[in-house]
């Protein structure tokens, strides 16, 4: 089974959207505003977790020892870390203006949704450059027999990596299936040569 790659950008590229960049850490800084101001929630536009399940005190100080006893310095490298980060938004702050973050609103509600939701015909066109070979989207007739597109002639359907672990499918596609991953910079594409 061969494996390929996609960053977002390459995603959003293939889908011909708009690649909009900004300044380094911009985008961090507009979500923290956005937060505080729930620009973004549905009615607008729509973890320590494991150390503290080992922890078996009951105290706040207990567990500031525990902790400590096994992380004696990470409060420290955090607090260094978050000041940096701290100088750099300092750095980017001034150059954050109202056009920006009109700019950051579109990115997010028109670009990324529809990266997010058309990554498949990016996938077929990725693969359809890397085989040398046409593809095409299905049409609603063959999406209703599982078929999401093809690469020359052959029907192709698209799955996530985890439909491939299901062991009782109450479908049977027949097509060629390509699977996916979805990770934090883009999408693995997991495929048999044609």
């Amino acid at each position: 089974m061969k494996k390929l790659k996609m960053k977002n950008e390459e995603i959003t590229q293939l889908l011909d959207a708009d690649v909009v960049t900004f300044p380094k850490y911009a985008t961090q800084l507009i979500n923290l505003a956005n937060q505080n101001a729930q620009g973004t929630r549905p009615e607008v536009v729509g973890q320590m977790s494991e150390l503290i399940q080992k922890f078996r005190g009951r105290k706040l100080d207990e567990w500031e020892k525990w902790y400590l006893s096994s992380h004696p310095e990470a409060i420290e490298k955090a607090k260094t870390k978050i000041m940096q980060m701290i100088e750099n938004f300092k750095q980017v702050i001034t150059q954050i203006d109202e056009e920006m973050i009109r700019a950051w609103v579109k990115d997010l509600i028109i670009v990324k949704t529809f990266v997010g939701l058309k990554f498949q015909e990016a996938i077929l066109k990725r693969i359809a450059t890397h085989t040398g070979k046409s593809y095409r989207v299905s049409v609603p007739e063959e999406e209703a027999k599982g078929i999401d597109g093809y690469i020359g002639d052959n029907p192709i359907s698209i799955k996530p990596q985890t439909y491939e672990s299901k062991q009782m499918l109450p479908e049977s596609i027949g097509v060629q299936i390509i699977y996916y991953d979805k990770v934090k910079d883009g999408i693995n594409i997991f495929f048999d040569e044609f």
